[in-house]
């Protein structure tokens, strides 16, 4: 076992870690949210991680993306992104897919060769066709909620989506995934109440990497109990 995971076998053991290293994570959004997921996957030994994204670092993410720096501005997220998780750990295997997902490209991914998927898009449309096409394929998801306009990072937390509550994201979802019978979804979310409400989501830096460090925090249990 490589020195670099030393610390983290003392918690979960060393059988976890090869667990981890031999697992295989798809990621779909690395902003806020999921280039927190990103980051901390790479940091406790995931072995192969496929993210996906279409969008360049822009001055306005400074404030809560984890690969947004004056250095980086206007370059691609996934390229980023890729160069700091194998900077992390070289043996990392980084498949960095330079699109937005959504129900026209869906068929270009294989969902039954991942062993979780990490939904943090922005968009309804992609989320459903996420956990739609995740639930096909058996494989086990958590997605995002509403990160935005959130000043609490305490009040995030992991539940079902029939559990939720205060977050407006999270309304649309149940409705619409009950309509396509899904019946249970893991997700992370907040109780806060909403403290801007605007055409373009208020954000802080520790809002949205709550989020995604929570999200890694469920992927690496449950990865490691499979």
């Amino acid at each position: 076992m490589k020195e670099q995971f030393e610390r983290t076998s003392l918690l979960i053991g060393e059988e976890a870690i090869n667990k981890l290293n031999n697992s295989k994570v798809l990621i779909f959004g690395v902003g806020g949210v999921g280039g927190y997921v990103a980051e901390a996957l790479a940091r406790t030994g995931v072995g192969s991680i496929t993210i996906v994204d279409k969008d360049t670092v822009s001055e306005s993410n400074i404030n809560r993306q984890i690969i947004a720096l004056h250095s980086t501005v206007g370059r691609d997220k996934v390229d980023v992104l890729k160069e700091r998780m194998l900077d992390i750990n070289p043996n990392l295997q980084v498949d960095a897919r330079k699109c937005f997902f959504l129900p026209e490209n869906a068929h270009e991914f294989d969902f039954s060769q991942y062993d979780y998927i990490v939904d943090a898009v922005d968009t309804v449309t992609a989320k459903l066709q996420i956990i739609v096409q995740a639930k096909e394929a058996g494989v086990p998801v958590i997605s995002a909620m509403g990160a935005g306009n959130k000043v609490h990072p305490e009040m995030f937390e992991i539940a079902d989506i029939y559990k939720t509550e205060m977050c407006p994201l999270a309304k649309v979802m149940r409705r619409e995934l009950k309509n396509r019978g899904i019946k249970k979804l893991k997700v992370v979310y907040s109780k806060e109440k909403p403290v801007y409400k605007g055409d373009v989501p208020g954000s802080i830096a520790f809002s949205p990497s709550v989020a995604g460090l929570l999200m890694a925090s469920e992927v690496v249990r449950d990865l490691c109990e499979a």
